[in-house]
């Protein structure tokens, strides 16, 4: 048998009383206030089942004004003297309302998922707009590259657990036609390789002859990391091969078995290349004086996936171990 979840004793009586504190009255209302509001313990919704197991997006839509709510979180109309509302499959496709801010730095719950850009999408079908996770399938996410009025596609992970994780959207200017039309479309039928990589300036004598000094330097400075407990455990269990391309020459950065090391050959399958036309950004990345990820927000330095941040971070944490240990 269901019961009310407010008990009648609860319930206070509608109308006011004044109580002396201190020798001043003060008045007392009782007013009434009715809420109609149901929650689930979130995977066990409508709208995460839907998510997890038919790959589509629920919203409610009111049976009176017609108002479409994403998600659904409303049972009745709160415009329409409380009319219910009806659950409705909305498109995955819609424009983004604001430019999204970006995370580049998170706790361990979501480090595995930066960088990424936090916006509200309007879908198609939609009136209220749809909290979601921003991704770009062309290399790094940076400041720009989704703005307000992008349109955007939802994509789903191939493996979802009920959890608004369970999506994301990238730019639709990055998709086929056939990508967009697709309902349900996955996170592996994405082209993850497509990054743009950006044209480098053409090798001259002047930038030959920098890059060998810097080529020089950086060499220096990862044999002082190599030498740096702190910074050896860092990278420990960690491995990849890097292809450098700057405006005066190419090297490969491989991480193994504890060690950075700089090789001069070329790669030609690598994990993912670094573009740094000025290699003095990352010397100074490495060597503490600046920052790896400040320049790839600025585009001085350019990574081919946006997964690959964890190894940016790895190197960043390799340059503040070694001047740690220099102080100490």
């Amino acid at each position: 048998m269901s019961t009310k979840v407010i008990p009648p004793e609860a319930i206070p009586d509608q109308g006011g009383y004044t109580v002396s504190i201190e020798g001043k009255d003060y008045l007392v209302m009782n007013d009434a206030m009715f809420t109609f509001y149901r929650r689930s313990m979130g995977e066990f919704s409508d709208f995460f089942l839907a998510l997890r197991d038919e790959k589509k997006i629920l919203g409610c839509r009111c049976t009176s004004c017609g108002i479409v709510r994403v998600p659904p979180f409303a049972l009745r109309c709160p415009e329409c003297n409380f009319a219910p509302t009806e659950m409705i499959e909305v498109e995955d496709t819609g424009t983004m309302i604001a430019t999204p801010p970006i995370t580049y730095f998170a706790n361990s719950l979501f480090q595995k998922q930066v960088p990424f850009g936090r916006g509200r999408i309007l879908l198609k079908g939609a009136d209220t707009a749809l909290s979601i996770n921003c991704y770009t399938t062309r290399g790094i996410l940076v400041p720009g590259l989704i703005q307000r009025g992008t349109e955007m596609k939802v994509v789903f992970q191939d493996e979802r657990i009920g959890e608004i994780t369970d999506i994301f959207c990238v730019p639709a200017a990055e998709l086929t036609a056939e990508q967009i039309a697709k309902k349900g479309l996955l996170s592996s039928e994405l082209d993850w390789e497509r990054a743009v990589e950006p044209q480098l300036p053409e090798r001259t004598a002047e930038s030959r002859a920098g890059f060998e000094k810097n080529l020089h330097l950086l060499e220096s400075l990862v044999a002082e990391m190599n030498e740096c407990a702190r910074a050896r455990a860092d990278i420990a269990g960690w491995s990849r091969v890097i292809l450098v391309k700057s405006a005066g020459g190419n090297f490969i950065m491989e991480i193994a078995g504890e060690q950075l090391k700089i090789k001069p050959e070329f790669a030609a399958e690598p994990d993912f290349i670094i573009v740094c036309p000025d290699l003095e950004v990352l010397l100074d990345g490495l060597g503490y004086r600046g920052s790896l990820t400040q320049a790839i927000m600025k585009r001085d330095l350019w990574i081919s996936k946006n997964s690959e941040f964890t190894t940016i971070f790895k190197l960043e944490r390799m340059a503040r171990s070694l001047a740690r240990s220099k102080k100490e």
